[in-house]
C-alpha cells in the first residue's frame, strides 16, 4: 500500500499530471493499492475507485467514484460536489499529456 497524503499541492500543472501519471502507471503496473488522500476534487475524481468523505474527522461516506460524483448520499458530500468546477470536454481516458 503506498499513502499519498496531498501529493500534488503546491505543484504547477505540468509538474501535477507527471506526479499523476507516474502514480497511475505504478498503480497498474504493480497492481497497487494507494490510500489518497487530497482536497482537490478533479484529481480524486482521475484517480480513485472509490471514495471516503471526510468532515472533522468523521468518515460519513463511502462510494464508488462516479457513484460519488453523480448521485452523492450524504448532505455534506452534495455539497462539495455542487461546488467542484465544471470543465466540459475533460478526457475520460486519463491525464496523459500529448
Amino acid at each position: 500500500m503506498l499513502i499519498c497524503d496531498e501529493p500534488t499541492s503546491a505543484l504547477d500543472v505540468s509538474v501535477q499530471a507527471q506526479i499523476l501519471n507516474l502514480l497511475k502507471d505504478l498503480q497498474d503496473e504493480l497492481n497497487l493499492t494507494m490510500l489518497f488522500i487530497s482536497h482537490d476534487l478533479p484529481v480524486i475524481r482521475q484517480m480513485c475507485d472509490r471514495i471516503g468523505v471526510m468532515q472533522h474527522g468523521t468518515l460519513l461516506e463511502v462510494a464508488q467514484t462516479e457513484q460519488l460524483f453523480t448521485a452523492p448520499r450524504h448532505a455534506y458530500s452534495q455539497q462539495l460536489i455542487s461546488l467542484m468546477p465544471e470543465f466540459k470536454g475533460m478526457s475520460q481516458q486519463g491525464l496523459k499529456l500529448a
